[in-house]
């Protein structure tokens, strides 16, 4: 299969609210709005993520129900400085402390409107004890 694009759909009750909060805290952009769908894309990365109203006529009756047990996970370049705008200033909530991974990654989690868990996160090198567990190149990074 040859994929054109793939991306995450959060369905949730709060469409506006969620949009709203990827927009103003993980530099998305709206690049389509209706009151039961948005689409989001970061222009930088090309990441793209989009909200849809959980009891929409597109979702099959059964399954129109709020996201549960998703984790998003967003890598950047300098975690410390995402922790420092959107725990400190912009008060988002801290499910876990910002803390160095042995597998391979300094991070904290938030959350969204929705309680959809955002792991933010910045690639360190692994301890010695995972690297044989990783299947591709890690790239210049020393290693421990």
């Amino acid at each position: 299969m040859k994929l054109n694009s793939f991306y995450p759909v959060v369905m949730t009750k709060k469409v506006s609210e969620t949009s709203t909060f990827y927009v103003q805290h993980f530099g998305f952009s709206i690049v389509f709005d209706a009151d039961w769908y948005v689409s989001l894309k970061q222009e930088e990365t090309g990441a793209e993520l989009a909200i849809l109203q959980e009891d929409h006529g597109t979702v099959p009756s059964p399954f129109g129900k709020s996201v549960q047990g998703l984790i998003l996970n967003f890598e950047v370049e300098k975690v410390d400085e995402q922790y420092e705008q959107l725990i400190k200033k912009s008060k988002l909530p801290l499910h876990l402390d910002l803390r160095d991974e042995a597998f391979g990654q300094r991070h904290f989690i938030t959350s969204d409107p929705n309680g959809v868990l955002i792991d933010v996160i910045t690639v360190i090198p692994p301890d010695k004890s995972f690297q044989d567990h990783y299947k591709e190149e890690i790239g210049e990074q020393e290693l421990p």
